[in-house]
């Protein structure tokens, strides 16, 4: 059975009950949800959209998103996730290589990509947006275009509107739809002369889902708060409410919102609970489940989480684009392992069904039914290289690092990943992490330890480290930050910029 289908199934058993709450607390029911996927596919459909068309998704996180996703890949349609901000060589880059069919952007963002004055103002805020309203398929001809929101100048005269889409007539699904067939294309990493772009399926997602559940039950009368497609979607196949926070918010706002809502589980990234606990010390008693993930969770934010949320349990999820989720650890756990001093960042058991194995260097091999069908115009993928070091420790996966992060110090390989937890989960240590800076004179690199805590930490970690780690990873300087840098809407590591912060 397909992912929309076991959605719409769902909602049909439970129409009345309430199935997503919006940032702004408006309300939508399971039966209304399931009409509107009903009808955004029937009008997709009517205007043209073929199987196997691509559409480029512009559109934040809302309930109209939802919607018109599951829309368009209940159509037979693919959701492609290309970044319009990505900048416009790495953006074209995509497009050649998508060659979606269709757009689907709010219409502000179609206003601002083409009104001279925002576009303007949009490049000073660093920002610089394609012209969407023109883009074509590469060799062909125009996009068709679908606008969320009222129409804008700059929307395209003939782009379809997604509420006219969304009030249509919405005949029940009867076609059946190949679950292999690819649903949704996001891009990753890659670069202008070889973007890189994962292809799932619905198997592969709903097989996601699964696993997701097997480790955080959920069911009617449990309410998911987050922004994020892959816990939203288990909530709703299992009956449960999903609940969204608002596009922008301070923190402080964010433990007051779930604890209005009643949230038995919620996702966060954990630079994003840290600001969240600065802000409100306590998360709400109805809490269950805290999921952490996106990026690393240092020790001490998952001490403060454990102490933020006393009856809940909090896990930190390991996962790629390619194959979520792969594993997942408790607090208790992780913190451990790290207070034994053992090596690396413990990232749990693998989940069922998901297979693990080290290649001969100790790269870490994945496959399992939530595995991607491969990367855009490439041949299927039965296993992923997934470019992460790791160790077995009673059949549970140890993180050592990632290989493009080794440092090389004389005849001694260096990778942070497989410290960094350590040094992280020292008292006083807020985070840490290592970078090297290249030596021009010895062609060696200069280890340098970042670490997040007060001014006295250097002279402290030069008595302790020796006990943590090995003689040959010792830093030759540690320097202290406010913070350290993180880009993107997950805020990882920015390790390019760390090496620029601490190159003297």
């Amino acid at each position: 059975m397909t992912l929309v289908r076991r959605l719409l199934d769902q909602a049909a058993r439970t129409p009345g009950a309430i199935a997503l709450v919006s940032g702004d607390g408006t309300e939508l029911t399971y039966g209304e949800l399931r009409r509107r996927v009903l009808a955004v596919r029937h009008g997709l459909l009517a205007a043209g959209l073929a199987p196997g068309d691509g559409v480029l998704f512009s559109v934040r996180p809302s309930p109209e998103s939802l919607v018109l996703a599951l829309g368009v890949v209940a159509a037979g349609g693919v959701v492609v996730f290309a970044d319009p901000g990505a900048g416009p060589e790495m953006f074209s880059a995509r497009l050649r290589l998508a060659r979606p069919r269709w757009s689907a952007a709010e219409s502000m963002l179609y206003a601002g990509s083409r009104l001279r004055p925002v576009r303007a103002y949009a490049r000073r805020r660093g920002l610089l947006l394609p012209n969407l309203a023109d883009l074509e398929i590469p060799g062909e001809g125009p996009m068709r275009h679908i606008h969320v929101g009222r129409r804008l100048p700059g929307v395209p005269r003939d782009a379809l509107s997604f509420q006219h889409l969304a009030d249509g007539d919405a005949p029940d699904l009867v076609s059946a739809i190949d679950p292999d067939a690819p649903a949704a294309v996001i891009f990753t990493s890659g670069t202008t002369a070889d973007p890189c772009a994962v292809v799932h399926t619905q198997a592969s997602l709903a097989a996601a889902l699964d696993l997701f559940r097997t480790r955080m039950p959920l069911g009617p009368g449990d309410v998911v708060h987050t922004d994020q497609l892959m816990l939203g979607l288990p909530a709703l196949v299992a009956g449960a409410r999903w609940s969204m926070p608002p596009l922008t918010g301070a923190p402080a706002g964010a433990a007051r919102l779930m604890r209005e809502r009643g949230a038995t589980h919620t996702f966060c990234v954990p630079v994003h609970l840290g600001e969240i606990l600065d802000a409100s010390p306590d998360l709400p008693p109805t809490l269950r489940y805290v999921l952490l993930g996106a990026a690393p969770a240092p020790a001490a934010i998952l001490r403060r989480a454990v102490a933020a949320a006393p009856s809940a349990e909090v896990l930190s999820v390991y996962a790629m684009t390619e194959i979520l989720p792969v594993a997942i650890a408790s607090a208790q756990e992780k913190l451990a392992h790290a207070a034994r001093t053992a090596p690396g960042d413990l990232l749990g058991a693998p989940l069922p069904g998901v297979g693990a194995r080290l290649a001969d260097d100790g790269e870490l091999l994945l496959s399992g039914p939530n595995l991607c069908r491969g990367y855009l115009g490439a041949g299927p993928v039965s296993e992923l290289p997934t470019g992460d070091l790791a160790r077995l420790d009673g059949g549970r996966l140890v993180l050592m690092g990632r290989k493009k992060d080794m440092l090389i110090r004389g005849k001694f390989n260096l990778y942070p990943g497989l410290y960094e937890p350590s040094i992280a989960a020292l008292p006083g240590v807020a985070e840490a992490a290592i970078v090297g800076v290249p030596d021009a004179g010895t062609g060696d690199e200069e280890v340098v330890l970042a670490v997040v805590g007060p001014g006295d930490l250097p002279g402290r970690l030069r008595r302790s480290l020796p006990g943590v780690i090995d003689h040959d990873a010792l830093p030759d300087r540690i320097v202290v930050l406010d913070e350290l840098p993180r880009s993107g809407r997950t805020r990882k590591l920015d390790r390019d910029r760390l090496r620029e912060l601490v190159t003297p």
